[in-house]
């Protein structure tokens, strides 16, 4: 016999239909479904996705403090420019892996993962417990695991990044963890598809060597030398992009 309180249901239930609408709309605004559209107002939200109005406020309410919508007098609710989104947020991070792939958009990963990636392994090399060490080396376990096919590449390569992160004593940069998950999985994606590989073992091995030997400079140059190469990638990438479309307008 279920024990649960008839309120506590309703209240699991508009929890649920809350974060169901949520995820809806919130993937529908980044991957550009509202594009040059009129975002529907409260009422044709309720009649759309079959739930009260008091579900769609919250999900609009929750759009809105994520940076995604905005209310105007005498314009209703309307969608933000990407400039005004919060792109800490872990679910508008999720959506954006969702959205068509783009160069720009993996350079501005990864520019700010150099900006945050060696200096945490600085921080990792002064400060890393032994079980943090610990976590690091079994990341990188992992990826020579995968590197036999007994283990998910992409998700070692992030545990590797992840504990670097976390070893470092350091409650702002452990923050960053959703953040360079995200450019991670983006930009280990497109290293496999445009090179063919995935991730060094002896760049990440010389990552790992420095933070045990206690190394500040040598952990952050290793770190910033893998994002460096992924950033020549990138360059290359978009280069190959540019002399095609020279090239296709010179045959219109």
């Amino acid at each position: 016999m279920n024990d649960t309180e008839p309120s506590q249901v309703r209240t699991s239930l508009g929890r649920n239909l809350t974060h169901g609408m949520l995820d809806a709309l919130g993937r529908a605004i980044v991957t550009g479904h509202y594009d040059g559209r009129r975002f529907p107002t409260e009422a044709d939200l309720t009649t759309q996705h079959g739930v009260s109005r008091s579900v769609t406020r919250e999900a609009v309410k929750m759009l809105t403090a994520k940076g995604l919508l905005s209310a105007r007098p005498r314009q209703g609710t309307i969608v933000q420019p990407t400039s005004a989104w919060n792109l800490f947020d872990t679910d508008v991070l999720r959506w954006l892996l969702e959205r068509k792939f783009t160069l720009p958009l993996l350079r501005s990963f990864n520019e700010l993962r150099l900006a945050i990636e060696p200096m945490a392994a600085q921080l990792a090399a002064a400060h890393a417990t032994p079980a943090g060490k610990a976590t690091i080396a079994a990341g990188y376990a992992r990826m020579e695991e995968a590197e036999r096919g007994d283990e998910d590449a992409l998700e070692a390569d992030i545990a590797f990044h992840v504990a670097i992160l976390r070893a470092g004593d350091n409650m702002f940069f452990a923050q960053f963890e959703e953040l360079v998950s995200t450019a991670l999985r983006t930009s280990i994606r497109f290293t496999n598809r445009f090179k063919g590989r995935s991730a060094s073992l002896p760049a990440h091995k010389a990552v790992l060597e420095a933070i045990e030997a206690g190394d500040e400079h040598l952990a952050g140059a290793a770190v910033r030398q893998i994002i460096e190469d992924v950033m020549v990638l990138i360059r290359q990438a978009e280069s190959a992009g540019a002399a095609a479309d020279r090239a296709n307008a010179l045959d219109i």
